[in-house]
């Protein structure tokens, strides 16, 4: 079963939706047991990290994430709550992977925008995650908050600076971009996250 984590985030539709293309077809849920019982658990999201933390909190969600043994995918705000705290909000996050969440200050707000939307490249591609991904496929991005470079890093981007595009520790995965709205590469990288070995 792959269960999608059910919480106050947007965009979750959109990976029911990706699932769906790759044959699958998840669970929604935020019960703690099916999300236990899952043999892959994904973390989507868009949304105000310090607001959806605190719902993570008082519904125990966090508690549940935590403690998970099977391979968890988070994405675009699922990753950023994986981290240790976020400036969006001044909230602290998960600490699943040790390393704060910062916005982008660009140097020329005239020409570097915030957030950053839309396409951008993949460098540095260290995992069984991108099997079958080349080194500079695009991906669609869309945030004004970003994970610095770090030990846990499998993929970079860059705008304004390199940041992680990608983390990785233990059982945990994450990408900062939208895998469900990044068309082939996208659907490769789902498929490769459902192959991996628990």
């Amino acid at each position: 079963m792959i269960a999608i984590l059910k919480y106050n985030a947007g965009n979750i539709r959109s990976v029911v939706n990706a699932l769906h293309r790759l044959g699958v077809e998840p669970v929604l849920t935020d019960d703690a047991v099916e999300l236990r019982r899952a043999d892959r658990v994904i973390f989507p999201g868009q949304g105000e990290a310090s607001v959806a933390m605190s719902y993570l909190r008082e519904h125990g969600l966090d508690r549940v994430l935590l403690s998970l043994t099977q391979p968890v995918l988070g994405i675009c705000v699922g990753q950023q709550l994986m981290c240790r705290s976020s400036e969006e909000g001044h909230c602290q996050c998960l600490g699943l992977f040790d390393v704060p969440v910062v916005r982008f200050r660009p140097a020329d707000s005239s020409r570097q925008k915030v957030p950053c939307m839309g396409w951008n490249s993949l460098h540095e591609l260290r995992s069984p995650l991108y099997d079958g991904v080349r080194d500079g496929e695009h991906v669609y991005f869309v945030h004004s908050y970003y994970v610095p470079l770090c030990g846990d890093t499998i993929a970079t981007a860059d705008y304004i600076q390199p940041y992680s595009a990608s983390l990785h520790r233990d059982n945990f995965y994450a990408t900062q971009f939208h895998p469900e709205k990044s068309g082939d590469v996208g659907q490769q990288i789902l498929k490769n996250f459902l192959a991996l070995q628990g």
